[in-house]
């Protein structure tokens, strides 16, 4: 084992790379609330500000996927698409069967510039985690609770606010609500037959709501929908664990392009449309099941140097003041001192390991299992 390799599987390597992430989110949403200030002024100043902040952190993260565990994306399409990428506002439905599946999204939006302006529609409990919700808000992403009854001004004023948007924007949609498990896959189908829409092998039926609210409420400022199908080489299931720990994946993404106004205006075509889109995912995933591989030619899109140097500056900066507190208060021979050091390394391992917990699939959301629990 190499120097590099044996270094990826240290906890105080993992534990220094956290306090990097943490304390410099932790900077970065204090820059992101004094530039509040500049949204009643100048709002699009204030955006484009934002956008870059957000890089810096989230570039972090896509960097442990890159240039730590130097996972490989191949892209499954056509070069007219790829011509297109980040030159255009787009909303992205990706399956939602993996614990880094938003990661390998990232990624694609970095090496076609829009990581920092990239959106989600996501769940209101993101908000309160640190850094990543906070972040978030900051950026003007839509939260929902996922009670339509609730959600629809929220989430429709919070798509319409987006319309004037000065940096192309990929919006991200998991319209199955939910990562994929066996057991809400289940009760997915069950309701599915139900109510007569078609079985699904490797998707759980997708909630139209959201993405028909959103193709209405963007419509006139995104230019196509992006289909993304993701699945790793080996039949592997990484976590971001594994990613910390140097573990090399090989994910294939395959996309498609549809045109916005291929989409129907009517809310009861577009779901229609919509099932009929995760029909067609279904297949692909089969295919790549049986092959090995998605149709259309194949583009790996080349790794860009900013996220590695983002985050050695960002070490440089922290890293050194953290390493002459440590000198010092070993050096003390204080007791208390040395305990209370070791007690904010245990927090602060413990904090580390609370964020990694929100990506893990075990610990996800219930979301889907109300129909379950009914059932019992």
């Amino acid at each position: 084992m190499g120097l590099l390799a044996y270094l990826k599987t240290q906890f105080m390597v993992h534990l220094l790379i956290g306090f990097v992430f943490v304390v410099s989110g932790l900077v970065i949403n204090f820059v992101q609330l004094c530039t509040l200030v500049l949204w009643p002024v100048n709002k699009q100043l204030y955006r484009r500000l934002n956008c870059r902040l957000a890089y810096s952190l989230w570039s972090q993260l896509v960097m442990l996927l890159e240039w730590w565990s130097c996972t490989e994306c191949t892209l499954f399409t056509d070069q007219a698409t790829v011509d297109r990428f980040g030159k255009e506002h787009v909303v992205i439905i990706l399956n939602h069967n993996f614990e880094i599946d938003f990661l390998c999204g990232w990624t694609m939006c970095e090496r076609f510039g829009v990581l920092g302006s990239s959106k989600v529609l996501a769940k209101r409990e993101l908000l309160y985690v640190p850094l990543i919700g906070w972040t978030w808000y900051f950026l003007e992403i839509v939260f929902c609770k996922r009670k339509w009854e609730e959600d629809r001004d929220t989430v429709i004023g919070g798509l319409e606010r987006l319309s004037d948007y000065p940096e192309y924007m990929w919006f991200l949609l998991y319209c199955e609500g939910t990562r994929f498990t066996e057991k809400k896959h289940r009760v997915s189908m069950e309701v599915a037959i139900s109510k007569g829409l078609p079985v699904l092998k490797y998707h759980l039926l997708p909630r139209t709501k959201g993405f028909t609210t959103a193709v209405q409420c963007l419509r006139g400022t995104v230019a196509a929908v992006y289909d993304v199908t993701l699945n790793f080489r080996g039949n592997k299931n990484p976590s971001l664990l594994g990613i910390l720990y140097g573990k090399k994946y090989e994910a294939d993404m395959c996309v498609r392009r549809f045109p916005l106004e291929e989409i129907p205006l009517d809310e009861k075509e577009a779901a229609q449309w919509l099932h009929k889109l995760y029909q067609e995912k279904d297949a692909l995933q089969e295919m790549y099941n049986q092959k090995g591989v998605f149709p259309g030619q194949q583009f790996k899109p080349r790794r860009r140097p900013w996220t590695l140097l983002n985050f050695v500056c960002w070490a440089t900066v922290l890293l050194s003041p953290l390493f002459s507190c440590v000198l010092g208060v070993f050096a003390s021979g204080s007791p208390l001192l040395i305990l209370t050091f070791l007690g904010f390394v245990g927090a602060a391992s413990f904090g580390v390991r609370r964020l990694i917990g929100v990506t893990e699939i075990e610990k996800g959301s219930s979301y889907g299992n109300q129909e379950f629990k009914k059932k019992e």
